[in-house]
Order: C-alpha cells, then sequence, then structure tokens
C-alpha cells in the first residue's frame, strides 16, 4: 500500500540525527532537516517505494530529507524534462540537494530524456545546470546512452581539461567526477583522463567545516590497480 506524505514526514522524524541536525543547522540553509545521511535516506527509499505522485508532493516540502526521498523515489517513465526544469528553478542551488538532483544513483538519470539534458547542460549559461549536466554525465558513464560513444567522451575530457579552472566550485567538483566515470570505461578513455587529471593538477574545492569531505582524487582512481587490471592494461 502506497504511503501518504504524512506517512514519510513521520517515517523520517522517527529516524532523526540529532548529530546530523546539529551540523545541518550550522548550514544556514532555510530548509528544515531531520539530519540523516544519505546513506540512510537510500534504505528508506527503498522501503517507501517508487511513487511520482508522492515524489512531487515530498519535493514540495521545506524538509531537505523529504526533497531528496522525492528525488530518489519517482518514477523514470513519469518524469518529464519540464518537471526537472522546474525543479532546478525551485531552488536546487548549491550543495547536496543538486549533488542528490543529479547523480547519487537518483531518479533522473534512469529517464529516457537523461543524456539529452546534460548535453545540454554543460553548455548552459547557468552553472546549477552545468554542475547537474556533468553530475549527469557521471551517472550515465557508467551506462551506455544512444548517442554517448567515444568521440564525444573524448570530447568532453578535453572540455574538462581545458575548462575546469575556469568553473565555479561546485561546477569543478561535478567536472572531476564525470572525468573519474569516464576515465572507467575502457583503455582508451582511461589513458585520456589520466593525461587530463595530470593536466590539470590540484583543483581547489572548499567543503567548509566538513573535515571529512575533501576533493576527489581522481588520479588515484583512476590508476588504480584494481581498475588498471579491469581494463586489461595490467597481466
Amino acid at each position: 500500500m502506497a504511503m501518504t506524505k504524512t506517512e514519510v514526514i513521520a517515517l523520517l522524524k522517527d529516524n532523526a540525527d540529532e548529530r546530523g541536525i546539529a551540523n545541518w543547522n550550522k548550514t544556514g540553509s532555510k530548509l528544515k532537516s531531520f539530519g540523516i545521511g544519505l546513506t540512510r535516506l537510500r534504505k528508506l527509499a527503498k522501503q517507501i517505494g517508487r511513487d511520482h505522485k508522492l515524489a512531487q508532493s515530498l519535493w514540495k516540502s521545506n524538509i531537505y530529507d523529504a526533497k531528496v526521498i522525492g528525488l530518489l523515489i519517482d518514477e523514470p517513465k513519469k518524469m518529464t524534462r519540464e518537471q526537472a526544469e522546474q525543479q532546478v528553478d525551485s531552488g536546487l542551488g548549491g550543495g547536496m540537494l543538486s549533488h542528490v538532483f543529479a547523480s547519487c544513483d537518483a531518479t533522473l538519470a534512469k529517464t529516457p530524456f537523461a543524456f539529452e539534458l546534460a548535453y545540454d547542460w554543460m553548455a548552459s549559461d547557468d552553472e546549477v545546470r552545468r554542475r547537474c549536466g556533468y553530475g549527469l554525465l557521471y551517472e550515465l558513464s557508467k551506462k551506455k546512452p544512444k548517442g554517448m560513444d567515444d568521440a564525444f567522451l573524448l570530447e568532453r575530457i578535453d572540455l574538462i581539461r581545458n575548462t575546469i579552472h575556469d568553473e565555479p566550485m561546485w561546477v569543478r567538483e561535478s567536472m572531476l567526477s564525470a572525468l573519474m566515470g569516464i576515465g572507467k570505461r575502457n583503455q582508451q578513455l582511461n589513458q585520456a583522463a589520466i593525461a587530463a587529471a595530470q593536466a590539470i593538477g590540484p583543483v581547489d574545492i572548499d567543503y567548509g567545516d566538513d573535515n571529512s569531505c575533501e576533493p576527489l582524487d581522481v588520479l588515484k582512481h583512476l590508476t588504480s590497480d584494481y581498475l588498471q587490471e579491469k581494463l586489461g592494461r595490467k597481466s
């Protein structure tokens, strides 16, 4: 039986984390939060199940955790591009909400129009859309959507290499993820992504008081023994 918005909010309240709430209150966000971590929210989303109508209702909530659940439980075939554009315009902003929206195995990357959206958003004048575009590219790098061939991805690698230091901080972070995802696909892309990461060098990302977060070490991931063996470049 489908859950209601009221029931989901009650479930989130039951799973509230006092330490998480204290950390959230330091962010100065206008949204409320029960301080629940993403791993726990994913488990709760699976418990709730996919529900497009409920997802839309939760998105309109002023509770951060409820919005995240909404992004996770939406139905890929019922989402529209218009909905995705409206969600960006209604206040994704920077920080974790944009990250979950475009990646973190959320619904958007599973939609039939995800690649088209990523393609357009990476070229957008809006930095939130560029961040989400590269976040989608990271998610899609795990799949094989039509149009996303090696030639296209090599162009993306060059673009990231040439523009990352000119981008706002959160776009830079998303670009790093995309570069890592592309570099895990095959030997050719791995070599190109490693060369790009070496040319890019350190990328400045300021996570504020969150000492648990550090900029993604793309080179470390792409040159790991595990990945190299997986790609067949080591005997």
